[in-house]
């Protein structure tokens, strides 16, 4: 008699059930994560390339910043509004703590590079958690499922020996189907295994591609700010 994978989950033990009830989950959920960060990651890559042609063809830091707010998935568009955002704080003080000399201008120069620096890291930081969001769970499928398909197998194996025992026969149709019921469990934690560590590593290296790029528009952007202060010296 042929047993489909369905009906082995079906006619299991309530531990093999509650098994493959867990890896369903994991596998479920890790599913909704890598269709959820495929499209994050898909927005992400066209608003960012659409945000760095609007700022290097805007005329001024004005200009870029009232576009930057239509780009809500470009972090480099999130990096650059802390930034702008704290250059206007930075102006606001020292308009009115201006009037002081070279000295004092100088000062205030570097205090300006120190505040916008540090503003450009954390709102990096912060995008780059954000984005890594929900991928410890990815890590966590594909280390943890293997051993739970493993308990079930194991599991499975144990009752089948229990019923050897009982019905006093080892031959391979008392055997059989309890092991392949009980090796479904194995397949199972495996199958909610790869998909999750291929994907793992394919986000973090998209991550880490996305960290060097927005660090790299700060660099810019750094740059271009301080050309700015020294041009008024």
């Amino acid at each position: 008699m042929q047993l489909s994978i369905s009906d082995m989950i079906i006619h299991a033990g309530p531990v093999g059930q509650l098994v493959m009830l867990t890896l369903l989950i994991f596998s479920v959920v890790s599913w909704t994560i890598v269709i959820m960060k495929a499209r994050l990651f898909k927005k992400i890559q066209q608003e960012s390339s659409a945000f760095l042609e609007t700022f290097w063809n805007s005329t001024n830091l004005n200009e870029a910043h009232a576009a930057a707010g239509e780009y809500q998935y470009s972090p480099q568009a999130v990096v650059f509004i802390a930034g702008f955002n704290e250059l206007q704080k930075i102006n606001k003080i020292r308009n009115r703590m201006d009037g002081g000399g070279g000295v004092e201008r100088l000062d205030m120069q570097l205090a300006t590079m120190d505040n916008l620096k540090r503003a450009l890291r954390k709102a990096q930081s912060e995008t780059i958690n954000e984005l890594a969001s929900n991928l410890p769970f990815l890590a966590t499928t594909g280390s943890a499922t293997p051993f739970i398909g493993l308990f079930g197998t194991v599991w499975g194996i144990m009752a089948s020996f229990h019923d050897i025992g009982q019905r006093g026969s080892a031959s391979l149709a008392v055997v059989a189907p309890g092991i392949s019921e009980a090796l479904v469990a194995t397949a199972a934690g495996l199958a909610a295994a790869i998909p999750a560590v291929i994907f793992f590593n394919y986000f973090a290296n998209k991550l880490d591609r996305v960290d060097n790029e927005v660090g790299s528009f700060s660099t810019d952007f750094l740059n271009l700010v301080e050309r700015d202060l020294l041009s008024r010296v």
